[in-house]
C-alpha cells in the first residue's frame, strides 16, 4: 500500500489496525499496558495454588485482601491512563506507591514481576507527553507545498548575485574598503596608490 492510496480501498484489518494505532498515539498506551499488567500478579499469587505432581503448594497469605486491591487498583489505574489522559501524573505517581507497598503486603510484589511491572508502567505515564498539533495555515512537516524545495535541500537557481554599491569621487572609503595595492607612502597616515 503507497502513501497516497486511500484508507478506504485499504482491507478491514488494514482499517483496524491503522484506527488502533491512531488511537495509541493519543495517549499513554504502553504505560497503561505496564501498569494493568502489573496489578495482575499481584492480586493473583495470594489466592494461587500451585500442584507439583501430587503436591499442592497454597501461597494465601493474611494479606490477601490487600493484595486484591493493590491488584485491581493498579488495573483501574492502567485502565484510567488509556481512557483519562488528563489524570496520567496521578496515575502515575499513584502505580508507583502501590508497586511499593506491594513489596510489603503481596508476596514481594507478586514475586518481584508485578512490582517491577507497575514500577515501569508509573514511570512511563509520568514521562508521556502528549503530540503538539500543527498550526492550522501551515502545512505538516511531511507536507511540501507546491514548487517548494524539500527541506535540507538548496534551490538549484539562486537569483543574481548582490550588485556592489558604486562610491562616489569625494568619498573616503571604510576600514574594510581599503584595496589590496594601496601602500602606506610615510609614517604621517597618508597612502599612495601602487
Amino acid at each position: 500500500m503507497s502513501a497516497v492510496t486511500p484508507v478506504q480501498s485499504a482491507g478491514a484489518f488494514t482499517r483496524t489496525r491503522l484506527r488502533f494505532r491512531a488511537w495509541r498515539g493519543d495517549r499513554p498506551f504502553w504505560a497503561g499496558l505496564f501498569t494493568l499488567l502489573g496489578g495482575v500478579p499481584i492480586a493473583y499469587f495470594p489466592y494461587a495454588t500451585l500442584k507439583l505432581g501430587h503436591v499442592s503448594i497454597a501461597m494465601a497469605t493474611t494479606a490477601g485482601a490487600g493484595s486484591l486491591i493493590i491488584g485491581v487498583l493498579l488495573v483501574t489505574l492502567g485502565l484510567t491512563m488509556w481512557f483519562q489522559q488528563a489524570t496520567r501524573i496521578f496515575a502515575g505517581v499513584a502505580s508507583i506507591v502501590l508497586a511499593l507497598v506491594s513489596l510489603v503486603v503481596s508476596n514481594i510484589g507478586g514475586f518481584v514481576i508485578g512490582f517491577l511491572l507497575a514500577l515501569v508502567g508509573g514511570a512511563l505515564a509520568l514521562s508521556w507527553a502528549p503530540g503538539e498539533e500543527p498550526a492550522k495555515g501551515t502545512p505538516a512537516q511531511d507536507e511540501t507545498p507546491a514548487g517548494a524545495a524539500p527541506a535540507g535541500t538548496l534551490p538549484e537557481d539562486p537569483g543574481p548575485a548582490p550588485q556592489p554599491v558604486e562610491e562616489s569621487a569625494g568619498a573616503v572609503p571604510g576600514p574594510r574598503e581599503h584595496s589590496e595595492d594601496v601602500v602606506p607612502d610615510n609614517d604621517n597616515g597618508r597612502h599612495r596608490a601602487g
